[in-house]
């Protein structure tokens, strides 16, 4: 259940929101461990297909939250500028939350390009031969979006 946005007047439109997850470079990724305590993993994604995919090694807690509890949250923060005199912040973000899954085969394949052409796209010929050797080591993890906010203060 997703409680409504309390400061309405700082809500974005959906695409705004998803415009943002487009173009901010790292995203938090929070999972719940088996024991219910939250663990939040800064790291890097793609948004494509109105999904946001992820790559991991193929063990460890992020990866493990995610078998136990697929329930994931997901947020992104763009430009920040603090505004001292105003104890308050200049700000844009998104959250999600969703599903976590792993995919494997074309669409897995799909992803980790798009990761290349996202953050190394002047080397694509490297990643792609990095992905050939190294895609059966690497887990990809896909987020089906069920709820996306955006909130921000631009003045």
């Amino acid at each position: 259940m997703h409680r409504p946005i309390r400061r309405k007047e700082r809500a974005t439109a959906t695409g705004e929101a998803a415009l943002l997850l487009k173009q901010c470079s790292y995203g938090t990724l929070a999972t719940a461990g088996s024991d219910g305590q939250p663990y939040a993993t800064p790291l890097s994604y793609v948004f494509l297909d109105n999904h946001i995919y992820l790559h991991c090694a193929p063990e460890g807690q992020k990866l493990d939250n995610i078998r136990q509890n697929p329930a994931v949250s997901f947020c992104v923060v763009g430009h920040t500028r603090t505004l001292p005199e105003q104890f308050s912040t200049i700000y844009e973000s998104a959250i999600v939350s969703g599903i976590a899954s792993e995919v494997a085969g074309a669409e897995k394949q799909h992803a980790l390009e798009a990761l290349i052409n996202k953050y190394a796209p002047e080397f694509s010929d490297r990643g792609l031969s990095c992905i050939s050797d190294k895609i059966d080591r690497t887990v990809v993890i896909k987020i089906r979006i069920l709820h996306m906010s955006g909130k921000a203060r631009r003045n």
